[in-house]
């Protein structure tokens, strides 16, 4: 008999609402299975999509997981930046607009490498505390800037002041801090890809096999 929490061993593709973390899935999950669970990146709790999780054995495999490109759908409202860079923080900037000239120049200088700050409700350590603790105590810090790919970035519609954007980053790049420098703050966030996995296919009672996920990275 293989060790306690090894089964079932493998992938599993949800589909998150919005409301619970994704701790919260994963929580639901081990409870479910009975196995040892993990992912592989995290979501807001007001965002939505693709969470990637393993189950048991697997979880061992995160590392070939974690540094997938994401694909997400934004909207993102350009007449206010919030503290969070989402609509739980606080209104710290509000501004008119831009028009679509000038949205689409800012869409383009935000092509390819770029640098954004990490916002402050994010889990980056910051003294060895999570940022969105000292966030949530009033503690103000000087966020980090953290370099990100920006492979695509496609407008969608664009409803002044609500853009809907389609892009394609790499692992790591806070939809959010791209939102801020824009001007504004995501309205609303889903996670539609993780590398080759689709959230179109996502079924929290299948489990993939480690072999059939790992050679859909080939």
């Amino acid at each position: 008999m293989p060790p306690r929490g090894l089964t079932p061993s493998g992938i599993l593709l949800v589909d998150k609402p919005a409301g619970p973390t994704s701790f919260d899935i994963v929580a639901a999950v081990r409870r479910r299975t009975g196995a040892r669970t993990g992912h592989a990146g995290t979501l807001d709790p007001f965002a939505t999509g693709l969470l990637l999780l393993l189950s048991g054995a697997a979880t061992r495999l995160q590392g070939r997981f974690v540094g997938l490109d994401k694909r997400y759908v934004a909207e993102i409202d350009l007449s206010a930046r919030t503290t969070t860079g989402d609509p739980e923080g606080e209104t710290v900037e509000e501004r008119e607009a831009p028009s679509a000239r000038e949205l689409a120049a800012l869409l383009e200088g935000l092509r390819g490498e770029v640098e954004l700050r990490v916002p402050a409700a994010s889990a980056v350590k910051i003294g060895g505390e999570r940022a969105y603790r000292l966030h949530r105590a009033g503690v103000a810090v000087e966020m980090p800037v953290r370099r990100s790919v920006v492979r695509e970035l496609r407008l969608q519609s664009y409803e002044p002041p609500l853009a809907r954007l389609d892009l394609l980053v790499s692992s790591g790049t806070y939809v959010r801090a791209l939102a801020d420098a824009l001007g504004g703050h995501c309205v609303s966030l889903r996670r539609t890809e993780i590398g080759p996995f689709s959230v179109e296919e996502a079924d929290e009672l299948r489990i993939i096999p480690p072999d059939e996920a790992l050679a859909r990275l080939a």
